[in-house]
């Protein structure tokens, strides 16, 4: 009998966990909520999410207060994110980088890269621009493949840093196009372009809002864009498919995510403010001039782009024997 009574207690307190946690999931959010960022302030990530969590903020009476983490690829903030409570209240706003490229660079991770968020909602896909200098000898992606093939090693090409987005999309143009070009890595985009633009090195992938200006001056010459479809900003631009690399596809995105174990409804009420966010011309408009393009989705097509994107991308850092060691 005691035995039972004890079980009952104890399925009781279960109950009434279980009630107490539905209860504050309808009622969400009901105070402040963190958004953690992976990146200093001042990036195309950091200021992305200053928009989304303002956004959110006005749609849900509550602050979404943004607080940067910056520091080991992005890992320090994905590992406060990952170990902090699943009630909805701590949050991550991330790249690509820090979630599809950084784990399969460090081999020791004190979090699970996938199994330890739950993805809530693809915000925006952000292409790069593939662009040499303005005395580069060429005017197009053959003639750079071309050159390449004639002297395997020679040509170069910048990055902000090891592992970044422009550096996966160098060594994709790589693989796909059979060629040896050598990888020179930068801390940040503007070094990268100030050699660029001075002929220290041939070429480059970059995020249109800092490779644009420099394309309008003459600085730089843009050969294709490393989307699927071309750029709104550049529309006489061709893609690296188009331009003669089947199946190129890089660059960058945006994405909302809580730690693993969040009540659903918690995520179905912050997608649901996305969707209704997303569609503000305003908002859109933002992003477009920004080089970004609006994403959208429910957040089980984002989980299933999330691990495609995972495995897409450990494979081209495991051929290419990069490591953040």
């Amino acid at each position: 009998m005691f035995s039972l009574q004890k079980f009952a207690r104890r399925t009781a307190c279960v109950l009434m966990l279980a009630g107490a946690a539905t209860a504050a999931a309808q009622t969400y959010p009901s105070k402040p909520v963190r958004v953690i960022v992976p990146y200093a302030a001042g990036g195309s990530t950091d200021s992305t999410a200053r928009l989304i969590a303002q956004s959110l903020a006005n749609a849900l009476g509550q602050p979404f207060v943004v607080e940067n983490r910056p520091g080991a690829g992005g890992t320090i903030g994905h590992e406060a994110v990952a170990k902090a409570a699943p009630d909805g209240y701590t949050l991550l706003f991330s790249a690509a980088g820090p979630l599809v490229v950084t784990p399969h660079t460090y081999p020791k991770l004190s979090y699970e890269p996938i199994k330890g968020f739950e993805p809530i909602k693809l915000v925006a896909t952000a292409p790069l621009l593939f662009v040499v200098n303005s005395n580069f000898k060429g005017n197009s992606v053959a003639d750079v493949i071309k050159q390449a093939q004639t002297a395997p090693g020679k040509l170069t090409y910048g990055s902000f840093g090891n592992g970044s987005a422009a550096h996966l999309a160098g060594e994709l143009f790589k693989s796909l196009g059979k060629i040896d070009i050598s990888h020179v890595p930068y801390k940040g985009s503007a070094p990268a372009l100030t050699d660029l633009i001075s002929g220290q090195i041939d070429m480059m992938f970059d995020v249109l809002v800092t490779a644009l200006p420099h394309v309008k001056t003459g600085r730089l010459r843009p050969l294709a864009i490393t989307s699927p479809q071309r750029a709104s900003l550049l529309p006489d631009v061709p893609t690296m498919s188009e331009a003669g690399v089947a199946g190129f596809d890089a660059g960058t995105w945006f994405g909302l995510l809580a730690p693993a174990g969040v009540d659903r409804q918690v995520v179905e009420t912050l997608s649901r403010a996305l969707d209704t966010i997303l569609q503000r011309p305003d908002l859109r408009d933002t992003l477009v001039q920004q080089g970004a393009v609006v994403a959208g989705g429910t957040p089980d097509a984002f989980k299933r782009f999330f691990a495609a994107e995972y495995d897409k991308w450990g494979k081209v850092v495991k051929a290419a024997g990069i490591s953040s060691q």
